[in-house]
């Protein structure tokens, strides 16, 4: 597109352009939604919210064209359009429109609720997105909380189960704990700076003035956003949201918001306190093993499928703040790499664990998933390669993901962190092994078996297809989305923090 004619265009309203799709999107399922009988068929909303959802990822792509302008943010500078932010934009729409194709399939045919989840799934979104381009802490609050609410109400969207309410109810009161951390340290950083601008905080760190109460800010910050990622010692409500919590909304849950929030997580740490990083990089060196240590030892202990994978995104989270350890910005590289890796897998392993288990987790446990392989040869094998590439076996997105992590770590210095992680990796594969060996174990001859009765409808064989090929274009072919990575933590990197090498360039593109 030519330069002069993006000046004549409204640059701002084009700079939150896929907010403004969700928005309209979820404005219209409600009022469809709302207009409809209550005994009416709400399946059709789900295919308009994740057509909207396709259009804002198209969107998305086409902020490209904003990166010709000098000027890379918008109203009034609290909103920034860079090759960081489209790279989230792109993975979080991504990643909802696979969650809303697994709804579609998954969600009880008589549900009559079936437009406020679609809603609240694409409300989420809208947050989700914001909290990625927002460079002004109070619109990251803003949008925080927008998406908050959302998956707040989704923990609890099995209103019959005291289950569902138990999730709701313990995330809601944590999470607003977390919030107010984190809004704390919000205020904290306005105290010491005068601003709430990321770069401006950035630029009034150097001045060497009230050092005690930019320190007290960035821990309320780091509090806050950890809770987020469900990093140990912060991880406590992870278990029982996710048990709680309908596997659809699961899927969604353990990655799009983990998205957003490591995305937030790496702008503060990376954009506003850079020349705190030797305070803030043995601080989450320990976040990363306390993460990984608990998160695999609690994992070993778990008869139930969904409480064995909250406590493997636990040892995730610390895999990937490994990388946080690395120089320059090959940190921020090997982290949104590893954030993509784990999305892609973690979606699919969850949309395979609703088809066998169930909406109700009717066979929520291991042994439960005995003979998946023989039943339904095609699911079996699916939730087998998810298995091997959350170990980490080669050709798999998992692969790679651990390996520019646990790479940019050592090239860092971080040497035990990486042997810590090395040894937590070993762990665990043994209970993702056991589990793989549940499923290709020869059924017994009574045993039910979701899938009998559950057959895959064609909404969530395309969000499984393209789970997968996302899973095995990052472990085959990563170099275009590491390319990607590369360029946006170029831009979010002060200049003076620029590493050259990147994790992936010796990986073949």
């Amino acid at each position: 597109m030519n330069i002069d004619l993006l000046h004549l265009m409204p640059t701002d309203i084009f700079r939150i352009l896929p907010e403004i799709v969700l928005t309209i999107t979820g404005v219209l399922v409600m009022l469809i939604d709302a207009a409809l009988p209550p005994r009416a068929d709400r399946r059709n909303l789900g295919w308009l919210a994740a057509i909207g959802t396709a259009f804002a990822l198209l969107s998305s792509q086409a902020q490209l064209v904003l990166l010709q302008l000098p000027e890379r943010t918008g109203f009034y500078g609290t909103v920034e359009t860079s090759s960081f932010s489209i790279f989230f934009h792109v993975l979080i729409c991504g990643i909802v429109l696979v969650a809303l194709l697994v709804a579609l399939d998954t969600l009880p045919e008589n549900g009559h609720h079936k437009g406020e989840y679609f809603a609240l799934i694409v409300f989420g979104a809208v947050g989700m997105c914001l909290l990625t381009s927002a460079v002004e802490l109070l619109v990251v609050f803003i949008a925080l909380e927008i998406s908050s609410i959302s998956t707040y109400i989704l923990a609890g969207y099995r209103k019959d189960t005291g289950r569902g309410v138990e999730a709701a109810i313990k995330y809601f009161l944590l999470g607003s704990f977390a919030t107010g951390f984190f809004l704390y340290g919000v205020a904290m950083a306005f105290g010491a700076t005068g601003t709430t601008v990321i770069s401006e905080i950035a630029a009034r760190v150097h001045t060497g003035e009230n050092q005690g109460l930019l320190v007290l800010s960035l821990g309320l910050m780091l509090v806050g956003i950890l809770f987020k990622v469900s990093a140990a010692p912060f991880h406590v409500w992870t278990p029982d949201v996710y048990e709680g919590a309908p596997s659809p909304v699961v899927a969604l849950m353990s990655t799009a918001p983990k998205a957003a929030a490591f995305a937030l997580l790496i702008r503060v740490v990376y954009g506003a306190f850079p020349s705190m990083q030797p305070l803030w990089t043995p601080l989450l060196w320990i976040v990363a093993v306390l993460s990984m240590t608990v998160g695999n030892l609690a994992a070993l202990r778990q008869q139930n499928v969904k409480r064995m994978l909250a406590y493997s995104s636990i040892a995730h989270a610390g895999y990937l703040l490994a990388a946080f350890a690395g120089v320059g910005n090959t940190g921020i590289t090997a982290a949104c790499f590893y954030i993509a890796a784990y999305a892609s897998m973690n979606v699919g392993i969850f949309a395979v664990v609703t088809l066998i288990s169930g909406y109700n987790d009717e066979l929520p446990l291991i042994k439960d998933f005995r003979g998946v392989l023989y039943r339904t040869p095609v699911l079996g094998g699916v939730l087998i390669f998810f298995l091997i590439s959350l170990i980490g076996i080669p050709f798999t997105g998992g692969f790679f993901g651990k390996f520019f992590s646990f790479s940019t770590a050592m090239g860092g210095g971080a040497i035990w962190l990486v042997l810590i992680g090395l040894l937590n990796s070993g762990l665990a594969a043994a209970y993702y092994l056991r589990l793989v060996v549940s499923v290709a174990q020869k059924p017994e001859v009574d045993a039910p078996l979701a899938p009998a009765r559950q057959p895959i409808g064609v909404a969530v064989a395309a969000a499984l297809m393209l789970a997968v090929a996302a899973t095995l274009v990052l472990g085959i072919a990563p170099g275009e989305v590491l390319k990607n990575a590369t360029q946006g933590a170029y831009e979010l990197m002060p200049h003076s923090m620029h590493q050259v090498n990147s994790p992936g360039s010796s990986v073949p593109q």
